[in-house]
């Protein structure tokens, strides 16, 4: 029967065996890349400006389409309806414009 230790000591080998597997299919690849890249005559500037983040969106505002006249509140329609409009007719709020 294969001991604790003998089994820490096959998992220490195994890993050696697997990090230096790692690294060779890295330097493959790496290699691969770079053929690539001279191949087709891509630079490493062409790779970072290729992609680069999307623009921010400015969002546009939203004009307010009722007005409370007791506070001078404005709302735009839009999400909840706000507490001084709970149960009355909106329209009568309505910024007329």
């Amino acid at each position: 029967m294969t001991s604790y230790a003998e089994y820490v000591e096959q998992i220490a080998k195994l890993q050696s065996l697997a990090e230096a597997a790692r690294k060779d299919e890295i330097n493959d690849a790496i290699k691969k890349i770079k053929e690539l890249m001279q191949l087709h005559g891509v630079t490493v500037n062409d790779l970072s400006s290729a992609r680069g983040p999307k623009p921010a969106k400015a969002k546009a505002s939203v004009a307010a389409q009722f007005k409370n006249p007791e506070t001078g509140e404005t709302w735009t329609g839009r999400g909840r309806a706000p507490r001084w409009l709970a149960g009355k007719d909106k329209e009568a709020y309505r910024i007329k414009g």
